[in-house]
């Protein structure tokens, strides 16, 4: 009889010992090429979208480890190793990790447990041979025109054009694979800010998240960005703003809308602007007088209004002009949804879009079947 107590107490201890571990999960690994006392911090960015350093771990004879407790709270998580400028991204899944750092190559490394931790290294490896082909493509694309061969020209781009639908493409699936985590609504924030997606398929995707993932704030902002693109789409009234003047006057759209006007959202230190600007020019100069009007809205920076000035005046940029000087946090900038400069929208005299993005022939052939008549 003690011996079966005996015994009963051992098992139970043992189940109460593993339950207790049950209540944690650990991070171990290997860290190749570092000294001992290398330091590597851990990083949690949660629902907010705002990473902060959760914890510290130091490298002793070529290995690390951290135990942490399990959550079900939604996070994607990273190390970055002291003085390293590229992080490990891994998933809290409240199963233990095993990771292999390079100091060589960080971007290498490797993390392996649970489901979402082993679907994303093969996304990344994926994603590695994509950029690869597209860097191939490059060096060819360069050899085939220094040689003006056409024809090669040609061919490169439609396989580059082929690529790049099929990697947006297996971007999609991963996230719709994948709807339970937060990087989902990371990477389809990502594919819609470089139009990668269009917000048709993003709202299609995020009605397949998970409840957690589709309340969480980068879900929430994704559809707030979603909503506002579809006010500045082609139908959509174009929303009124005010800024200062080169002048320090404040101008309003309104105020400026002629038979038709083109919204420029430009910079003096935007390469693409200013080789665009030539053409604007030339489109202004010969439908000016027909009803075309131009206000430029500048994303120049705090404390750089003179560079503002002195492009307005190289460029020969004879029309409207504003900036709040406030870089990629202009207010105009994000209530229309402008992520890359130079972006345009073309305005009928009532305010309303009827088209966008605009440049080069295409913009001129835009407003002379509008105007050219007149």
């Amino acid at each position: 009889m003690r011996r079966f107590n005996a015994l009963f107490i051992t098992i139970s201890l043992l189940l109460f010992s593993c339950d207790t571990q049950s209540d944690q999960f650990t991070i171990s690994g290997q860290a190749e090429g570092y000294d001992d006392g290398t330091a590597i911090y851990v990083y949690e960015v949660g629902a907010d979208n705002r990473p902060a350093v959760i914890d510290t771990l130091t490298i002793n004879g070529g290995r690390f480890e951290g135990t942490y407790p399990k959550t079900e709270k939604l996070s994607v998580n990273y190390l970055n190793v002291d003085g390293a400028q590229a992080n490990v991204v891994y998933f809290p899944e409240n199963e233990n990790l095993k990771m292999t750092l390079f100091k060589d190559s960080l971007a290498a490394s490797t993390v392996s447990g649970g489901k979402l931790n082993n679907a994303y290294a093969d996304f990344t490896k994926r994603i590695r041979g994509y950029n690869a082909q597209k860097q191939a493509h490059l060096e060819r694309y360069q050899q085939a025109r220094a040689e003006q061969d056409n024809v090669l020209v040609a061919q490169i781009q439609q396989a580059n054009i082929d690529l790049v639908a099929e990697e947006n493409a297996y971007k999609k699936q991963f996230i719709t694979e994948n709807g339970n985590s937060l990087y989902a609504a990371m990477l389809l924030t990502e594919m819609v800010s470089r139009k990668e997606a269009t917000p048709e398929e993003a709202k299609a995707m995020i009605a397949e998240f998970s409840p957690k993932v589709a309340g969480s704030a980068v879900t929430k902002n994704l559809e707030r960005s979603l909503t506002q693109m579809k006010k500045v789409d082609i139908g959509g009234e174009a929303p009124n703003f005010s800024a200062p003047t080169p002048e320090g006057e404040m101008l309003a759209l309104n105020d400026v809308l002629g038979t038709y006007t083109i919204i420029d959202f430009w910079a003096s230190w935007c390469k693409p602007c200013r080789r665009e600007n030539p053409n604007v020019v030339r489109v202004y100069e010969k439908y000016h007088d027909k009803g075309l009007n131009i206000i430029s809205v500048s994303l120049d920076r705090q404390g750089q209004k003179d560079r503002w000035l002195q492009a307005i005046e190289d460029d020969n940029m004879d029309w409207y002009h504003v900036s709040n000087l406030q870089f990629w946090q202009d207010p105009i900038a994000q209530t229309y949804n402008v992520r890359a400069i130079p972006a345009t929208f073309l305005l009928d005299e009532n305010g309303k879009i009827i088209d966008k993005n605009l440049r080069g022939a295409a913009l001129e052939d835009r407003i002379a079947g509008l105007l050219g008549g007149q």
